[in-house]
């Protein structure tokens, strides 16, 4: 820089000394020198040292992986409750299917069952009262002539065998009659005992010479079973009694005989009269 003076002339100013350093060779401000950044007191690009000590550069630290397990009490318990409900609901199904087939058709689909409507229809036609013993074909009887008195038949448990005769006439106004084999135990009849007692168009009598422990029969039809705890015989009360009547639904089973024996009793005038 120039400095005029009064003659003219320009003279080069002396220099003065401040002491200070040129910018280029001053460290940056609150650094040292030859630092790439203000304070770090590092060549500018170097790695910064690990904390601690200068030990290296810091390893980059894993992630934590928490294991969470399937909650499989709460899935188990759903699917159950699925299958259940699922379960109920085709049971139902099925049961509203079959409960809209005609009791025929619901007979016929009984395992076992022999229906002597298709069989016998001319030992089935009924309204046939004769006197005296009759030699029935089929034994226990499910159908043919009879005894103008019938069996009574409102539940009624017999602890002795009865008159084929009587029974036939109850089978002819819609009864289920069970027939078990003399001897058959306690515990097995208490349960035959306990699906007919008190229960109207129902009754329950041993019976000799049965070729099964138990033996069903409604109005020409006819199942046998080997116990009590089969539920083929709820099914085959379920579908026969009533239904299997040819008297109609209101025919009477009260008033009936209620002696035990096998000879008939020919009673016939004191029973009300029968269309």
């Amino acid at each position: 820089m120039s400095i005029s003076t009064p003659g003219g002339d320009q003279r080069r100013p002396s220099v003065v000394s401040t002491g200070k350093k040129p910018a280029a060779d001053r460290p940056a401000a609150g650094g040292k020198p030859g630092t790439g950044k203000a304070g770090s007191g590092r060549p500018a690009g170097a790695a910064r040292p690990a904390a601690g000590g200068g030990k290296g550069p810091r390893k980059p630290l894993a992630p934590v992986k928490v294991s969470q397990g399937r909650a499989w009490g709460p899935i188990a318990l759903f699917v159950a409750v699925g299958v259940l409900a699922a379960g109920i609901i085709g049971y139902g199904a099925w049961a509203a299917f079959q409960g809209s087939k005609p009791w025929e058709e619901r007979a016929s689909g009984i395992d076992g069952i022999v229906n002597y409507r298709k069989t016998e229809p001319k030992m089935v036609e009924g309204g046939n009262h004769v006197s005296g013993s009759i030699n029935y074909p089929v034994k226990p009887p499910v159908a043919g002539p009879h005894n103008a008195a019938w069996q009574n038949c409102m539940g009624d448990v017999y602890d002795a065998p009865i008159a084929n005769e009587h029974a036939v006439h109850s089978l002819e106004h819609g009864t289920v009659w069970i027939t078990y084999r003399p001897g058959l135990p306690a515990d097995q009849v208490a349960k035959l005992t306990e699906k007919v007692q008190g229960k109207e168009k129902m009754m329950l009598s041993p019976f000799e010479g049965l070729d099964k422990a138990i033996s069903l029969q409604a109005w020409g039809f006819q199942l046998k079973v080997d116990n009590a705890d089969d539920s083929r015989i709820d099914e085959f009360i379920r579908t026969l009694r009533v239904n299997a009547s040819i008297e109609g639904p209101n025919a009477n089973c009260e008033q009936g005989i209620t002696a035990t024996g096998t000879t008939p009793r020919n009673l016939g005038e004191q029973m009300p009269a029968q269309q």
